[in-house]
């Protein structure tokens, strides 16, 4: 853990620096300005040396799609190559733990800390928490943080692959929920996971199991072109294993080369396939286990595997292992 001396600060937009316009609060540019000003007012300012670069375009990050996480990675990879030594995004809360466990695959083996942070309120409005996030988050990088992807929220430093929003309004809207997490660790990463690996839009698809859940359903989704599906089961990984329709369309899907994970629906649970006869059968119809992961977490490491142009026996291999901290 080295104190970070040259910081890139990396606006994504947000609320964190969004204005109020006709329609409503966006976000806007200008944020360089906002934040030196607000820095030159505090006695006890943190003093690492930073830089701001806007991305373009600024987003609310409900509108955060694939293509803005590559864009992400391309300008941390492109900072850390002109001498950076820690970088800081700026993120809207809506997507903020989606964007966190993307980057942490998308960025394995990066040698400088990345934090993400954002706000409930936006800087400058009554009672907001966005400078508290902010200067929070510059203290941590100031005093030394380890390499690899974070994010930082109210008081609290959270894994990056660990961290869900669990609250709309409070200002403590992150945590990282107590799933068991049990994998091993991976011994060493290929070339083709690397952050200097380039990457490609991947058509994922998140479908829950619920009570009326029919073969057609997945059936209409994953022929719609999807190369990963990530099923959201019951408990420790069951789902209607006596539906042979159902499984028939899983055990199709898997046989022309889509991945198939699961997670649990539980915000404390675990697929642990062995527990019942349920989750057996999902298993043998081709779906592979995400452990205690999050569905954030689960939906990043699909997306930078198979962006990756692995095939997806190799992604199953890869997925079941621990790469980040994931897993274990």
């Amino acid at each position: 853990m080295r104190a970070v001396k040259n910081l890139l600060v990396l606006y994504t937009g947000g609320t964190i620096g969004m204005l109020e316009t006709a329609e409503g609060l966006a976000p806007a540019g200008g944020f360089d300005a906002r934040m030196r000003e607000h820095l030159a007012q505090l006695t006890d300012a943190p003093q690492v040396q930073w830089t701001l670069q806007e991305m373009n375009p600024l987003l609310d990050s409900a509108n955060m799609q694939q293509h803005n996480w590559l864009a992400m990675r391309d300008a941390i990879v492109a900072a850390v190559d002109a001498g950076h030594d820690g970088v800081l995004l700026l993120h809207g809360t809506d997507s903020l733990a989606y964007s966190a466990a993307a980057l942490s695959f998308l960025l394995l083996g990066l040698p400088v800390p990345v934090l993400l942070t954002g706000s409930m309120l936006p800087a400058g409005a009554p009672g907001s928490d966005a400078w508290g996030n902010l200067c929070g988050a510059l203290r941590l990088l100031e005093q030394g943080l380890e390499a690899g992807v974070q994010l930082y929220f109210h008081g609290q430093l959270l894994h990056g692959c660990r961290a869900s929003k669990l609250r709309s309004e409070a200002f403590d809207a992150f945590a990282a929920l107590p799933r068991h997490r049990e994998g091993e660790r991976a011994a060493e990463l290929p070339a083709a996971l690397s952050y200097r690996q380039q990457r490609q839009p991947v058509n994922l698809a998140v479908m829950p199991v619920y009570p009326g859940l029919q073969a057609g359903h997945l059936k209409g989704l994953l022929d719609s072109g999807v190369q990963g599906l990530l099923l959201e089961c019951y408990g420790s990984g069951t789902g209607p294993s006596d539906d042979q329709a159902l499984l028939a369309v899983l055990r199709a899907a898997r046989q022309r080369g889509v991945l198939l994970a699961a997670i649990s629906q539980c915000p404390e649970g675990s697929v642990v396939f062995d527990t019942y006869a349920a989750g057996n059968r999902l298993r043998a119809a081709g779906l592979v286990s995400a452990g205690g992961m999050t569905r954030e977490a689960a939906l990043g490491k699909m997306f930078a595997l198979l962006g990756a142009g692995l095939d997806v026996d190799a992604v199953e291999q890869w997925f079941a292992l621990d790469l980040c901290g994931e897993r274990a």
